[in-house]
């Protein structure tokens, strides 16, 4: 009979530590996921952000060795992503490609200038960040006007920042919902044990030596629950990686460290607070509470 109810109350002991990885792998799984769109949402941004160009005419007078060395004091600046040089020859074959017809023979003269396309750091690619360096540009001796998309910035930066503040909102919700559902699950599993817990500490053991062995438990239960929620996050970044190769999901590396480092140390922090707090519940509680 004994071993009887020995064998249902482990057999009800592997089922209480299974829903609870199950249910932390489900949530850090979500998490994770919603992890990934913010971190490829910045990617995303500034992917658009290093394509706008700031296009940079320079005078007539000067020479190509003069070109080249403005090329090379711009390639060492901390704004610089990559320079284009485009002649005024090459401009005026671009431009009578487009129109279909070579308009320098009615002309006479190519009135179009040598130009320098500089394309940023992300960074750099905010409304005010550009205005210095137009100003900047505007006193140099070498350049006679600077030309860029001035109402695309403004809009790119002001739909970029809605687009991070709603992800930041949605994060911190499900980031809520997460520790309140994790918390949930691992309460339930302590207060299958809260006559143990109580016994213990009427036999004099301390709330540390108490709280000890639940902690550990529920932070191995957690990191098998991380595990699980990796294991899906790698099948899901797989697979999108094939419908959106352009993401280069499974070439970021240090994208996909940044997301598992965070899943652990999420299972981590809310596995042991949640226990911790469980366990500090149930030993400040009297004996004939422990029935409610």
């Amino acid at each position: 009979m004994a071993s009887s109810f020995d064998k249902y109350q482990k057999r009800r002991l592997r089922s209480s530590y299974f829903s609870v990885v199950i249910s932390i792998a489900l949530v850090l799984f979500m998490v994770g996921v919603l992890g990934l769109v913010l971190l490829k949402s910045t990617s995303v941004a500034n992917l658009f952000k290093e394509k706008v160009a700031m296009t940079l005419f320079l005078k007539d007078k000067v020479s190509n060795k003069q070109i080249e060395t403005l090329k090379a004091s711009l390639q060492k600046e901390p704004f610089t992503r990559r320079i284009i040089y485009t002649s005024k020859a090459q401009a005026a074959k671009a431009h009578s490609k487009e129109l279909g017809e070579d308009f320098l023979t009615f002309l006479g003269t190519n009135p179009l200038k040598n130009g320098l396309e500089l394309y940023l750091n992300a960074e750099f690619v905010t409304p005010e960040k550009m205005a210095e360096i137009e100003k900047r540009f505007q006193k140099n001796a070498f350049v006679e006007e600077v030309s860029y998309d001035k109402p695309l910035i403004s809009l790119l930066t002001k739909n970029i920042q809605k687009i991070s503040f709603w992800l930041l909102i949605i994060s911190a919700f499900f980031g809520l919902v997460s520790m309140i559902l994790i918390n949930s699950a691992i309460r339930l599993s302590v207060y299958s044990k809260r006559f143990n817990i109580k016994t213990m500490q009427m036999v004099g053991a301390t709330k540390s030596f108490i709280r000890k062995p639940f902690i550990w438990q529920a932070i191995k239960l957690g990191l098998i629950g991380a595990l699980v929620a990796i294991i899906g996050l790698g099948l899901t970044i797989y697979y999108a990686n094939q419908y959106i190769p352009s993401l280069h999901l499974l070439s970021d590396y240090l994208l996909l460290a940044y997301l598992f480092g965070g899943v652990v140390l999420a299972s981590f922090i809310i596995t042991w607070l949640s226990t911790y707090l469980a366990t500090q519940r149930f030993l400040n509680l009297q004996t004939d509470e422990l029935y409610y």
